[in-house]
C-alpha cells in the first residue's frame, strides 16, 4: 500500500494510509500515515465499534488536510479492546507446532514437484 501511495504521489494524487505496521508502513515512505496500534487488519478501528471507526475516518482526512511534509506520521489515541493481544498475536502454541511444520514440508513437496513438471513459470 505504502509503495502505491508514493507512485500515486509522484503523479499529482495526494494519499493517507491507514496501518498498523508502522515499521514497514514508514521504511516503504508513505507520504502520510494514520498509525493504529492494533493487530494486523484492522487499521480502521476494531470490529462492532463503528463510533471509533468513523473517528479513525475523520483523522485520516484531518492528516490529508494539514500534513505539511512527507513523510508524515500520526498515531491514534485509540487502545485494542484486550490488552493481551500482543502476546497471542501469531503465537504458535507446541500442540500445533507439529502440525504446521508437516503442512510446511508438503507443501515444499508440491512445490518442487511443481517445479519438476513446469519449471520456474
Amino acid at each position: 500500500m505504502s509503495l502505491t501511495a508514493r507512485h500515486l504521489e509522484a503523479n499529482g494524487i495526494p494519499t493517507v494510509v491507514l496501518g498498523s505496521a508502522r515499521d514497514i508502513v514508514e521504511q516503504a515512505g508513505a507520504p502520510r500515515f494514520l498509525f493504529t496500534d492494533f493487530p494486523l487488519g484492522n487499521p480502521a478501528g476494531a470490529p462492532g465499534n463503528p463510533a471509533m471507526q468513523v473517528e479513525i475516518a475523520r483523522m485520516a482526512l484531518r492528516l490529508f488536510e494539514t500534513a505539511e511534509t512527507p513523510g508524515t506520521t500520526v498515531r491514534t489515541p485509540f487502545r485494542w479492546p484486550v490488552d493481551d493481544w500482543r502476546m497471542n498475536f501469531m503465537h504458535v502454541d507446541v500442540a500445533e507446532r507439529e502440525a504446521l511444520l508437516a503442512a510446511g514440508e508438503d507443501r515444499r513437496r508440491r512445490q518442487a514437484l511443481r517445479k519438476e513438471k513446469f519449471g520456474d513459470a
